[in-house]
């Protein structure tokens, strides 16, 4: 008779907003959780209403009702690791670090969504601090992008230089590993695309990227912060979960797939 070994296969969290076209928020984390072999689980906090032209309307969900998931999960499940996504103003963020601290959902990894590709401001001004002072110090990974790493430290980058420093100025605030997305300088030329990334033990180095025109980039960051959180549920190192993340990530950016009209979603089929 087969012995049945309970919650051995690999098993992920995202705490993040639903997008209700798909394309990013917790729909693109549990797609990038699908196409990288791990069971996906999500822990909603709110829902907006979207589609390829923008977003018209949002709600938040109850503290309760967000209480009450993590307590469904965590009395049945084996996360490994665990990740955040939007997280719209203080209320949400410091609900979600305390019941974070409450559970054993592995390392976190912090994608701390500011705004969205084209604009739209996802979180409270006055919420930056709250993820500066709470969120961050739980981070085994934290992935602004360039523009959301400048809103955190709080001072604009000239150079590259600027962005090592802002990354050890977040590394400061508590957060062990540390990727800044997407600079590329002010004289962009359309050429390659850079991230930085500053490990725990105090070494970097640079990922560099082809830059590709296209429209159809909605969840590039919540899929790069999912599949660093997929890599490290299967054992990888943080090194090679980013690397891996960085790869599959653009693999999704360069294959186009035509899902609506204006801004679409990056293509998850592509990820091999």
């Amino acid at each position: 008779m087969q012995t049945l070994t309970y919650n051995s296969f690999p098993q992920v969290v995202t705490i993040a907003g639903s997008d209700s076209d798909g394309s990013a928020g917790a729909q693109a984390d549990l797609h990038s959780f699908f196409v990288r072999n791990v069971y996906g689980m999500s822990i909603l906090v709110a829902a907006v209403a979207g589609n390829s032209y923008g977003i018209s309307a949002g709600h938040q969900f109850p503290l309760d009702f967000i209480d009450a998931q993590f307590k469904a999960i965590a009395d049945d499940f084996h996360i490994r690791s665990a990740k955040t996504g939007m997280l719209a103003n203080s209320e949400l963020i410091l609900n979600v670090a305390k019941n974070y601290r409450r559970v054993n959902f592995g390392p976190l990894i912090v994608d701390p969504v500011i705004t969205t590709k084209h604009g739209a401001k996802l979180l409270e001004d006055q919420a930056i601090d709250t993820v500066r002072d709470i969120l961050l110090p739980l981070a085994t990974v934290a992935t602004p992008n360039y523009s959301e790493a400048q809103a955190i430290v709080g001072f604009d980058f000239e150079n590259e230089n600027d962005v090592a420093r802002a990354a050890q100025k977040i590394q400061g605030f508590g957060t062990q590993n540390v990727i800044i997305k997407g600079y590329h300088g002010d004289n962009f030329e359309g050429k390659t695309v850079s991230d930085y990334v500053l490990l725990a033990d105090g070494s970097h180095y640079t990922l560099r990227a082809n830059y590709i025109e296209t429209e159809h980039i909605n969840g590039t960051g919540d899929t790069f912060s999912a599949i660093i959180t997929a890599e490290i549920a299967k054992g990888n190192s943080i090194k090679a979960s980013i690397d891996i993340a960085k790869k599959a990530t653009h693999q999704a950016i360069a294959n186009t797939i035509q899902v609506g009209h204006k801004f679409g979603p990056i293509n998850h089929w592509a990820i091999n």
